[in-house]
């Protein structure tokens, strides 16, 4: 009985150490991407309301981005690939300041939205999506069942969508516009609650390694997919909340 009892503590003591553990893990994923946005937000106001500054990326009168302002839409893209193939070289500081160097380019390239939108619809779309990415979040983290088969569902989503983002570029359909934003909101809901029960999955499977290296970049990378979540629902919810000037 003792044996039995004391092996009961053992497991009650490192199921306590995992959950504590867990809850620092995503504590550290939630700055770290919290960082990220608001990083983001300033750089993108401060180009956004600055014409001279907009002027270096777009042509001011009919809004269409110039050489830079191609290069500045499309590295974003190019920094998630390299991002992802470069991790495992990067020490855990050298990922945390990549992704921090990452979000102040996003946010030059989303500068555009403050020449596009009025400055008050933008806030709100932003509380609404702060609003709803907390709710799904929390959702993602609390519920006792399995959404790990949302995976390829979203992700098969997700290449259709940016197909049809491609096509609708020559198209110019409004009809097709409406439906991408639909879907885009709800393929990102999607995946800010499957990112985050993954994130939480993978902790607790790791846990017991308990590699410190692994953990700090495995939470940096976790902001990342949930920096991303949130970035591309903001910029659906937009074409639907946002007044243009």
């Amino acid at each position: 009985m003792a044996d039995y009892n004391s092996i009961r503590a053992g497991a009650g003591t490192r199921s306590a150490e995992i959950d504590q553990g867990l809850r620092a893990h995503m504590n550290k994923v939630y700055g770290t991407m919290s960082v990220g946005l608001l990083l983001t937000a300033l750089v993108s106001w401060a180009v956004g309301s600055s014409p001279a500054l907009l002027s270096f990326l777009y042509n001011l009168e009919t809004g269409s981005p110039n050489i830079l302002g191609w290069i500045v839409m499309f590295l974003p893209l190019i920094m998630v690939f390299a991002f992802g193939a470069a991790i495992n070289r990067l020490s855990a500081a050298g990922a945390q300041l990549y992704f921090y160097i990452y979000a102040a380019i996003m946010g030059l390239s989303l500068s555009w939205i403050f020449m596009a939108f009025t400055g008050i619809s933008i806030a709100q779309t932003f509380l609404v999506t702060s609003i709803s990415f907390a709710g799904l979040s929390l959702y993602g983290y609390t519920t006792k069942r399995d959404i790990s088969g949302w995976g390829a569902f979203l992700i098969m989503g997700l290449i259709g969508l940016i197909v049809a983002s491609i096509v609708n570029i020559f198209l110019g359909s409004p009809a097709l516009h409406f439906a991408i934003s639909v879907i885009g909101v709800l393929i990102f809901a999607g995946l800010t609650a499957y990112d985050t029960q993954r994130l939480k999955n993978e902790y607790i499977q790791h846990a017991h390694a308990m590699d410190a290296e692994w953990l700090a970049k495995s939470a940096i990378m976790g902001a990342l997919h949930l920096y991303l979540d949130f970035i591309n629902l903001f910029m659906f919810l937009l074409q639907f909340m946002g007044n243009r000037e």
